[in-house]
């Protein structure tokens, strides 16, 4: 992982290089206040401002030189405001000449994230060292951003190497930083207690047996807040088998259970004082003698029986075993992370998670805090109404709706049926990956609807330390 530690730093009047911040409307004014030979060398950069560009601005002495950075409004600097300046400017210290970076901190550090396990750059910068007075928010924004790099590294390692026993040692690596306990059900011991989780994993090879991954922290008088996370490492499709074409991306099934292990590790590092259920259900969805089939009929944890319509619809099935124990302990929220549908990324494309609760004020308060963070989701209708597509002939439920119709509404009802009635619940559909990278946001894994759910937790649970 990504070290971030090091790269945010309390100013103490270091020698560091000055970073200059403008936005377009404000460009004119500043360049009539600055000598004609930087105004010449603004020009011949083609340096206008706008957001992302900059300009390199010699100083008087050749080891002295100095920064102008465009952001889309110098009054309200985002989270990437200062990231294309973290990717592109020579290892070194730098400060900004005027204000504070706030939430342009974390872009900071997110932009300097490496995923190296596999090959290493030929050419490092070196480290861009950011200087701040904000020193009370350097500890907090170092966590965000550990956090949004452990999603991005579970995700961006192939299955071969991010099986369910890879993901265990990702938790038990979690929870042994915050003296949380861990517990593990595995294999053939899943079969009496979680069949759904079984049943999707029993056809992978023995060193990549399902098991369920089980996190607890907190003090047990704390608001009982359970997190669970879909943790299929990979999907082939099982015997409904999918095409080469979507299966490349597989590695990435398990980003639900990376966002849900990032959180959990964001609440601990805060001491939120909540009663903390972490849920990770991992299973290799493969193809073996064994496999369960289209047209088989599951038994549940809750002891609603399943009918397989499609073998490719797994993730709600160990889904639905972990959100029954997950009830069972009577939490006061339950979260669910899951990479579910191909239908949520046709409604609002890989930026946007399909965010799914049955409560309007949990629904806005996620809405606010995307908007104001920059980690935006949309919400669905959990519509009672496709209910009835999910109806079964032979069993209480078919885990794949008929007709192609309302994808992610039909996933998510399948999921509602494992909730308990009268518990707060949220369900986020998260494509868990960056098709084409954007400044401190490379392409692969990524964090999405993270940083809100957090901001959502704080809120609620923080105010009673």
């Amino acid at each position: 992982m990504t070290d971030f530690s090091d790269l945010l730093k309390a100013d103490n009047n270091q020698p560091a290089c000055s970073i200059r911040i403008v936005d377009a409307q404000g460009l004119e004014t500043w360049l009539e206040s600055q000598p004609e030979r930087v105004r010449a060398l603004v020009a011949a950069q083609k340096f206008k401002g706008r957001a992302h560009e900059f300009a390199v601005l010699p100083g008087d002495d050749p080891a002295e030189w100095s920064v102008v950075a465009g952001v889309a409004a110098r009054e309200k600097l985002g989270p990437w405001c200062l990231a294309r300046l973290a990717e592109a400017l020579p290892g070194g210290t730098y400060r900004l000449a005027e204000g504070a970076a706030g939430a342009a901190m974390l872009g900071w550090l997110t932009a300097q994230y490496r995923f190296d396990r596999y090959r290493k750059d030929e050419n490092p910068a070196g480290a861009r060292v950011l200087l701040t007075g904000e020193v009370a928010q350097i500890e907090a924004t170092v966590r965000l951003a550990q956090a949004v790099s452990l999603v991005r590294d579970l995700v961006n390692t192939p299955a071969a190497d991010m099986g369910p026993g890879d993901l265990e040692a990702a938790a038990r690596k979690v929870a042994e930083r915050f003296d949380a306990e861990c517990a593990v059900i595995k294999g053939d011991s899943l079969e009496r207690g979680f069949p759904m989780i079984h049943a999707v994993g029993k056809a992978a090879d023995k060193g990549f047996a399902p098991r369920l991954i089980e996190l607890r922290w907190g003090d047990p008088a704390h608001p009982k807040v359970a997190l669970v996370g879909k943790g299929i490492c990979f999907d082939s499709g099982g015997l409904d088998i999918k095409p080469s074409s979507a299966m490349r991306l597989m590695k990435k099934d398990m980003g639900g259970a990376a966002h849900a292990l990032a959180l959990a590790q964001l609440i601990m590092g805060a001491r939120l004082p909540v009663r903390l259920h972490l849920l990770i259900p991992a299973a290799e969805n493969a193809i073996s003698g064994n496999a369960f089939r289209p047209g088989d009929i599951l038994r549940s944890r809750k002891g609603l029986t399943v009918e397989i319509g499609n073998t490719d619809a797994e993730g709600r099935l160990v889904l639905g075993d972990a959100l029954t124990l997950a009830g069972e302990d009577k939490p006061e929220l339950i979260i669910d992370y899951a990479t579910l549908t191909g239908a949520a990324r046709v409604a609002v494309g890989p930026d946007l998670p399909a965010l799914f609760t049955n409560d309007d004020a949990l629904a806005g308060e996620m809405d606010k805090a995307g908007s104001a963070l920059d980690d935006p989701s949309w919400r669905l209708p959990l519509w009672d109404g496709y209910a009835e597509m999910l109806k079964s002939d032979v069993a209480d439920i078919n885990n794949a709706g008929e007709g192609g119709f309302a994808g992610a509404i039909t996933a998510a009802l399948f999921l509602k049926r494992f909730v308990p009635e009268n518990t707060l619940w949220m369900h986020l559909d998260t494509f868990a990956w960056r098709p084409a990278s954007r400044p401190g946001r490379p392409k692969g894994g990524e964090a999405l609807g993270l940083r809100a759910a957090f901001h959502v937790l704080q809120t609620r649970y923080g105010h009673k330390k």
